[in-house]
């Protein structure tokens, strides 16, 4: 089970840290995602991380601006978003895929997702 927490409410140029708890499995065996999706849109990767930490990628449009980090011990990924910009406006989902392997870029890789949290940036 995925529950995210630390959506909100935002100016443009503000900054928000999303976070992920996991829970019903161990967490070392999965990588980590967050994705989300703008209203009328299709669902956009954001950010994933490997199961040790060591690795990460971001999609094109938050590179430089966003951070992704877990904490094993808490069981929980975080999404530090900072410069936020009316186009990060969406819902931003957590998602896991199961893989001591190189961490997942694509919905389909991920096996757990969480029900989201809202993120709106207002201009």
């Amino acid at each position: 089970q995925l529950v995210e927490s630390g959506g909100g409410v935002v100016q443009t140029g503000a900054s928000l840290k999303l976070s992920c708890t996991f829970s019903g499995g161990t967490f070392t065996d999965y990588a980590m995602g967050w994705f989300r999706q703008a209203p009328g849109k299709e669902r956009e990767f954001v950010s994933s991380i490997s199961y040790s930490g060591r690795t990460s990628y971001y999609g094109d449009s938050v590179k430089g601006r966003f951070a992704i980090s877990r904490d094993n011990a808490q069981n929980s990924v975080y999404l530090q978003m900072n410069s936020l910009q009316p186009e990060d406006t969406g819902v931003y989902y957590c998602a896991a895929d199961f893989s001591r392997g190189a961490a997942g870029i694509r919905d389909y890789e991920f096996e757990e997702w969480g029900k989201g949290t809202q993120v709106t940036v207002s201009s």
